[in-house]
């Protein structure tokens, strides 16, 4: 079974996300002080989306069945929808404080709620998309407040993390293709954007817990 360029272009840009996110993790766990909880949301959170690079590498870049191929979306999918739990889980916990964290396994349980209501409407995704896009967007509202009123450091640049997630998501849901050399399609230019909105997001992340670790100095 042959392979198109953009499936493979598509397969290329997803082990670029996954490295990318090895990098953040690192550097969050290494180079920037670590903050109790914080640290291990968005490690956690940077982890997920590893892995769901991971299985999308492996599901657009091998010859595989279409059977074969919908047996990996499922856990693709399931990675997602904990990933966005722990959006929101974090989102709060900077807004809020480490309060938050008692939230974890209820809203956990809400990702993985929406997957599985996406399995019974028979792989119809457009509840989990709704569930996604609401997380992004009420995360989106809670680091643009902290952004202008100085809540929290690098709170600005996880809002642009997060606007430039939710504009990959806005590229990939439409038929839009480029050729950078070599061709990509919705999904590819998808992943584009998204090694942009991680870099600047991982970026941010790191700003805060340079600022928390400080303030535990003092």
């Amino acid at each position: 079974m042959a392979i198109s360029p953009t499936e493979l272009t598509t397969s290329l840009t997803d082990v670029a996300l996954a490295l990318e996110c090895v990098i953040v993790i690192l550097a969050l766990c290494v180079a920037v002080p670590r903050v109790a909880g914080r640290t291990a949301l968005w490690c956690g959170i940077f982890g997920l989306m590893m892995l769901s690079s991971v299985l999308g590498a492996l599901a657009h870049g091998l010859p595989l069945s279409p059977a074969s191929r919908n047996l990996l979306w499922m856990p693709l999918y399931l990675t997602l929808g904990v990933m966005m739990a722990l959006v929101a889980v974090a989102a709060w916990f900077d807004w809020s404080g480490p309060a938050a964290l008692r939230w974890s396994p209820f809203s956990v349980m809400a990702g993985v709620v929406f997957y599985g209501l996406t399995e019974v409407f028979r792989g119809d995704f457009i509840v989990f998309v709704l569930y996604e896009g609401a997380v992004m967007v009420g995360a989106l509202v809670l680091y643009l407040l902290m952004a202008v009123r100085g809540h929290r450091r690098g709170a600005g640049w996880v809002t642009l993390g997060i606007a430039l997630n939710l504009g990959a998501a806005a590229a990939q849901a439409s038929p839009v293709a480029v050729t950078l050399i070599v061709p990509f399609d919705n999904n590819g230019v998808f992943h584009l954007l998204q090694l942009v909105a991680t870099a600047v997001l991982g970026w941010g992340v790191g700003r805060g817990m340079q600022a928390d670790a400080m303030r535990a100095e003092r």
